[in-house]
């Protein structure tokens, strides 16, 4: 009896230590937001082009640059499709733009219209062929020639 109480009362001060580390220092993000709000891709080298995330946090220093250890681009869909979801990444569809984890976008070689840029927080997806859902995020728009 003796052992088990020991057992449980360690399992307790774990799950405590697990629980007040967990907490943080009460610093949220807020908001996203991406510049350029909107680029033609004609107009960089090789039609790359960088975006930059910018949060906005509930304690200072605020607002930061993110970084890709603090948000997840992706690509939202073409702004051409009525109604699009806000936040939602691209799952298992044709991408007509693509980005990557620094925030560099590029438009599919034969695509020619407007594409969403998201950068944000990922909530888990029950569906591993729909895309990621956002939680928040900040949204840019991509021309392609």
């Amino acid at each position: 009896m003796t052992r088990f109480a020991s057992l449980s009362a360690l399992s307790l001060l774990l799950l405590v230590v697990l629980v007040m580390s967990s907490c943080g220092n009460g610093r949220r993000l807020q908001s996203v937001t991406i510049s350029p709000a909107s680029a033609d891709a004609k107009n960089y080298p090789n039609g790359q082009v960088p975006f930059i995330a910018t949060g906005t946090f509930s304690k200072p220093p605020s607002p930061v640059q993110l970084t890709s250890k603090d948000v997840l681009w992706c690509y939202g869909g073409s702004a051409s499709v009525a109604n699009p979801t806000a936040g939602l990444c691209a799952g298992n569809i044709a991408q007509f733009a693509t980005v990557d984890q620094n925030g560099v976008a590029q438009c599919a070689p034969s695509f020619q219209g407007t594409a969403y840029i998201l950068a944000g927080t990922a909530e888990p997806s029950m569906n591993p062929d729909a895309g990621l859902v956002l939680k928040i995020f900040g949204q840019a728009t991509l021309t392609c020639p």
